[in-house]
């Protein structure tokens, strides 16, 4: 009885200390452009042809809106090709529902600059939007963005091909450069309402190093063209007091994603993400609904996920990792959601995709030809012991999760187990069970588990899966 007692009264603890959310209400842009002047591309050369490149004409009306102390930049309808676009402070660029932006299917439209992917700085192309240390500045409108990034697709698996034989699986995302389609980056206050996002040809909204950002209302459909590798749906990267709502994604890669660095390079710049709201989204195709990792050397916490629905997507909550990343997640809370036709509901991973996640110079190259972002790469952490990533302090509750393949799909370290995984109020009804090494302190009150069976249907009068998928 006493031992029942206790466990009884460590559960209320942990479910207490998950509600203790009060820095929700302060994620998002806290301003909006608010100056009403308008700069039409059109009168700056801008043609809506369809044809012509019209970057260095909607740049100019940018710069002028932005010289004027800000306003409005409008579009004629029509459709407008591209290369990359920088968006000032003060700054509204305004896409409307009549409007199509095309990205310049040419590499050289979109220039080199500093930055960071995939966890690691270096010189990479500029996206196809770009808020770059500004202040208050937003994207919004019910137009269009067509990427067009097949062009970098077809590249990247060209590429693959001759590195796969070669053992340089671990860097050819980063050799083969592709355009990601909106990138926000040492920026605060910023705001992407409403925008339908297509074919990005690599990431499509990343949020880098920047604080206090809003992302309400985007629809990003990647899988129209085919397959494009590494065309993630949001990746809020070492940023903070973010907010993600009311998006619809399908994409190749994770639908939501939450990164802080990687390795050496990652430990270096030591930056976390944290405070972030997920909420009222859905995921559908995609290989996470929700996913961190895998660059975690920043550490990421204080996230709360709630209000999503998630159908066809491969995990659900999804962490992942390496022996070489170092942070630690914690404090995550993931609710009120439901996810149908998964392939596993749960995936921790604390040592993910070695071929990808260790980087190990084949014979024949020699250290002092390779490029820097090799180097970076290949630098070892050290002591080792700081590369360990941890897992700890996950709250789910309220989760209803049906046809899924695998339930869990939990590995953590024998020297980082995954560490107080709380359960509460939910439902998984799975084909297997899954499996689970090197965890601890697990807990579960209210899990009902229906494996190599269906879970019993129940009039709820809800929506219709289509009819929410809408």
């Amino acid at each position: 009885m006493m031992k029942h007692l206790l466990l009884f009264f460590l559960l209320l603890s942990l479910q207490t200390k998950a509600q203790n959310l009060d820095w929700v209400t302060k994620t998002g842009a806290r301003r909006f452009p608010d100056a009403s002047q308008e700069f039409s591309v059109n009168a700056y050369g801008a043609k809506a042809d369809g044809k012509t490149l019209a970057t260095k004409a909607i740049q100019k009306a940018i710069d002028a809106c932005a010289q004027k102390g800000g306003g409005v930049v409008t579009f004629k309808p029509g459709s407008y090709v591209t290369g990359a676009l920088f968006v000032k402070s003060n700054v509204h660029l305004k896409i409307s529902k009549d409007v199509l932006i095309l990205g310049s299917e040419k590499l050289e439209d979109y220039p080199d600059i500093d930055t960071r992917v995939a966890g690691i700085e270096m010189k990479w192309p500029a996206a196809l939007f770009n808020v770059m240390d500004a202040k208050n500045a937003a994207v919004t409108g019910e137009g269009v963005v067509n990427a067009r990034g097949k062009f970098n697709w077809d590249l990247y698996w060209k590429t693959r091909k001759e590195y796969d034989t070669k053992g340089l699986r671990w860097i050819v995302d980063y050799d083969v450069k592709r355009v990601r389609t909106f990138l926000v980056q040492n920026s605060s206050d910023i705001t992407l309402k409403g925008l339908t996002f297509k074919n990005a040809g690599f990431w499509t909204v990343q949020l880098l190093y920047s604080d206090h950002l809003t992302v309400d209302g985007v629809v990003i459909r990647n899988n129209e063209d085919g397959s494009g590798p590494s065309t993630d749906g949001v990746d809020v990267d070492s940023s903070t007091w973010v907010l993600v709502e009311n998006c619809d994604i399908d994409c190749n890669d994770d639908n939501f994603c939450l990164k802080a660095g990687r390795d050496w390079d990652g430990l270096r710049v030591n930056k976390p993400t944290e405070y972030v709201v997920i909420r009222k989204c859905i995921a559908r195709r995609g290989a996470g609904l929700v996913t961190l990792g895998s660059e975690t050397s920043g550490g990421i916490r204080h996230v709360l996920a709630t209000d999503l629905y998630a159908k066809h997507t491969d995990n659900g909550l999804r962490i992942k990792s390496a022996t070489t990343r170092g942070g630690t997640i914690e404090d995550i809370y993931f609710q009120n959601t439901e996810m149908d036709s998964l392939n596993t509901a749960f995936q921790f991973n604390l040592n993910w995709y070695p071929a990808y996640s260790y980087s190990t110079l084949p014979a024949g190259y020699t250290y002092e030809t390779i490029p820097a972002h090799w180097k970076s790469m290949l630098q070892k952490v050290t002591p080792v012991e700081k590369g360990i990533p941890y897992a700890k302090n996950i709250y789910v509750r309220n989760v209803k999760v049906t046809n899924a393949q695998t339930a869990f799909v939990a590995t953590g370290l024998e020297q980082s187990l995954l560490k107080n995984f709380v359960f509460t109020e939910s439902s998984i009804q799975a084909q297997e069970l899954g499996v689970m090494e090197y965890t601890s302190d697990w807990y579960f009150d209210q899990l009902k588990l229906f494996i190599g069976k269906k879970q019993p249907k129940k009039k709820t009068g809800g929506v219709e899966d289509e009819e929410r998928l809408k």
